[in-house]
């Protein structure tokens, strides 16, 4: 299954690819009208000090603890993808507690989300990966399974 996955080495902590993210989840046509003056809630999140930054997002893991964990069954997984039904979400951040990898985070309303690989945008391909000027961000099928 093909995969976001960053290559740290290249990230330049420019964060374009959260006003990507931000843009593409937004359902909205123009990007100056969807996120100007506006706090954004994206589905990838840049990490990292003056030395070194990343990208964080959801790995889509083989056994992912989020969908065991969610009290409201509102997580699970179809296809490889790992997805957030945010009409069955109550906001309680258990998946944000067990995550290993820090790719929860409540958006706007308050319910969960994280990247689901752009499946509902019509990208073609994640917004963060398209957006990246470096290409520290790819979307690729590797064989290490998680």
């Amino acid at each position: 299954m093909k995969r976001v996955y960053v290559n740290e080495e290249w990230c330049l902590g420019c964060h374009l690819c959260e006003y990507n993210c931000a843009f593409a989840n937004s359902g909205l046509s123009d990007m100056a009208f969807a996120l100007k003056d506006k706090k954004i809630f994206p589905r990838i999140h840049v990490e990292g000090d003056d030395k070194i930054t990343f990208a964080v997002s959801c790995r889509h893991c083989t056994d992912p603890l989020c969908v065991k964990s969610c009290i409201a069954g509102a997580i699970s997984k179809k296809d490889g993808v790992v997805r957030i039904d945010r009409t069955k979400c109550v906001g309680c951040l258990t998946c944000v507690l067990v995550c290993p990898y820090g790719a929860l985070a409540p958006g706007e309303n308050g319910t969960m989300q994280k990247c689901e690989l752009c499946l509902e945008n019509a990208c073609g391909a994640p917004a963060c990966v398209t957006g990246c000027p470096n290409k520290a961000i790819v979307y690729e099928e590797r064989g290490d399974g998680e």
